[in-house]
């Protein structure tokens, strides 16, 4: 099951927006994130906030099991979940 989208806290939206600037609905890796943030310590908290808010699907390499692959959910489409949910409280 999907995780209910969720509002995003500043700082992890800001992070977002860099990586949906680079690579939009394209698959990334943790690699590739750490070259966009090379200096940030909290890049495990900020993957992990994003999939739980459901604003990140993740996936096993099928090359390697050992890595996981990453791609960002559509900024809008995700918006209108959290409204539609929202709408249901």
């Amino acid at each position: 099951m999907e995780p209910v989208t969720k509002h995003l806290p500043e700082w992890i939206m800001k992070r977002y927006s860099k990586l949906w600037i680079k690579f939009r609905e394209k698959e990334f890796t943790r690699k590739q994130v750490l070259k966009i943030f090379p200096n940030d310590k909290s890049i495990a908290v900020f993957l992990s906030e994003l999939r739980k808010s459901g604003w990140l699907e993740i996936k096993i390499s099928e090359k390697d099991a050992r890595k996981t692959i990453y791609k960002l959910k559509n900024p809008a489409k995700t918006i209108l979940e959290e409204i539609r949910e929202m709408g249901k409280k």
